[in-house]
């Protein structure tokens, strides 16, 4: 079975975000035995974000804003989407909470919400999102 890092890797929706975890050397941790989840954001949902673009966040200068970013996508533990309730804080990698939703059957975390879910993996699962948030 493959890892979490090696789904990301290989998920054409998740290109942009496989290139920053690489960038900030997260990939090194999510290839760890964990477990972890990932909050991962689809390519278009980084189009959208507001103060620098993606592409400035990949610069070497901006190494520590990416880092801050995706660290907020990560959470210690294995959490698949029954596990998620309306209200329930969830700490991730950047020690910043992300706050679950729940709306009209879907789930959103801070926001953002959950398209795709459940793709396990040997360490943990990935679930995709439909737009970036701020930790």
């Amino acid at each position: 079975m493959a890892n979490i890092l090696q789904i990301a890797n290989t998920d054409r929706n998740l290109t942009l975000f496989a290139k920053g975890l690489k960038a900030v050397e997260l990939d090194s941790k999510l290839a760890e035995p964990g477990p972890f989840t990932i909050l991962a954001p689809v390519n278009l949902a980084f189009s959208r974000l507001a103060s620098l673009t993606y592409e400035q966040l990949l610069e070497p200068a901006n190494r520590a804003a990416l880092l801050q970013l995706l660290s907020g996508y990560i959470i210690v533990g294995k959490k698949m989407l029954y596990d998620f309730r309306h209200d329930q804080k969830l700490v991730t990698l950047s020690s910043n909470p992300a706050t679950v939703s729940a709306k009209n059957g879907s789930i959103h975390i801070n926001g953002a919400k959950i398209l795709a879910h459940d793709k396990q993996g040997s360490n943990g699962v990935v679930h995709l999102l439909d737009s970036t948030y701020t930790p």
